[in-house]
């Protein structure tokens, strides 16, 4: 279900309020927690399940960066009274705000999901030679679109964005199908992207410099195979697609050095969006942690 709260715009955060160990979710950078749909609603027969949306959030100054989304966190913990230990669930960006999170309140952790996760490493991926790539999808060109498109009106993007939803999205409810169409034409989103972006890499560095906890940890990566498939139907240069994806690949063998006992997947016929591609491999990814006995947790 849907509340509201005085630091959340209305029905911008998920709590089901159900019983169970807390799962919280951490999206990616312009994605809604309504595409996570299908797992919330088979987690939420033996979990608590959370989520928010960042851009909702009213206090600040209009700064997006890590440290400010584990902030919203907390305050989101604190106003739902989760008190106990949660499984932490972070997808894309939402990835790299668990890895801060985990570092600064190991304690409040039972265990870590990091889907297809921006690495600390990102800064690497800058480093591969791909023009064309580069040209569609550099950081400024993304910074400079996405403060274009926070001065336009609701209306405006609607026209100007004209959303549209993939077909995995097609397979959800006709409600959460619009809710995720009216998502992408919410000003306050680019915003918050054009801030994101702005600062990620440097995120990141402050994040990589910091000591990661000893915790239950699974790492959940996309199908490389997929990727590349995907990017070749999208007109991409073939050379350009492999040596991106290879790189992310690595970039995601690194994340499962961060603890001892970490487990990486790879899901086979998912892309970046693994919940909306593979769910049940989310679900049992994160049914292995909650089942995970409890240990003290080591900084």
């Amino acid at each position: 279900m849907r509340t509201e709260t005085s630091l959340f715009h209305p029905a911008q955060y998920l709590d089901t309020q159900t019983a169970g160990t807390p799962i919280v979710i951490l999206t990616g950078m312009n994605s809604s927690y309504d595409e996570w749909h299908e797992i919330v609603q088979t987690l939420q027969t033996t979990n608590r399940v959370l989520s928010f949306h960042r851009h909702s959030w009213r206090e600040g100054d209009g700064i997006h960066r890590t440290s400010h989304a584990v902030q919203q966190l907390q305050k989101l913990l604190t106003h739902c009274g989760v008190g106990e230990p949660i499984l932490l669930v972070g997808h894309s960006y939402g990835g790299l705000i668990a890895q801060e999170f985990a570092i600064r309140y190991p304690d409040q952790l039972k265990g870590l999901l990091l889907v297809d996760s921006t690495s600390v490493d990102l800064h690497e991926l800058d480093a591969l030679d791909t023009p064309v790539l580069d040209t569609l999808s550099s950081d400024a060109t993304w910074i400079e679109q996405c403060r274009y498109y926070a001065t336009q009106t609701n209306d405006q993007l609607r026209l100007l964005i004209q959303p549209t939803l993939t077909p995995a999205q097609h397979r959800l409810p006709l409600t959460i199908q619009s809710a995720l169409l009216n998502f992408q034409i919410e000003p306050a989103l680019y915003a918050m992207m054009a801030s994101e972006v702005q600062h990620w890499k440097t995120d990141a560095q402050r994040i990589k410099r910091s000591p990661f906890p000893d915790l239950p940890l699974v790492v959940l990566g996309r199908d490389q195979r997929q990727a590349i498939a995907e990017g070749l139907q999208d007109g991409l240069p073939e050379a350009e697609v492999r040596q991106l994806e290879e790189t992310w690949h690595q970039l995601l063998l690194r994340q499962a050095n961060l603890t001892k006992t970490a487990t990486i997947r790879f899901a086979e016929r998912a892309s970046h969006t693994i919940h909306l591609d593979r769910p049940e491999l989310v679900i049992s990814a994160i049914r292995q942690l909650d089942q995970a006995p409890t240990k003290d947790v080591l900084t």
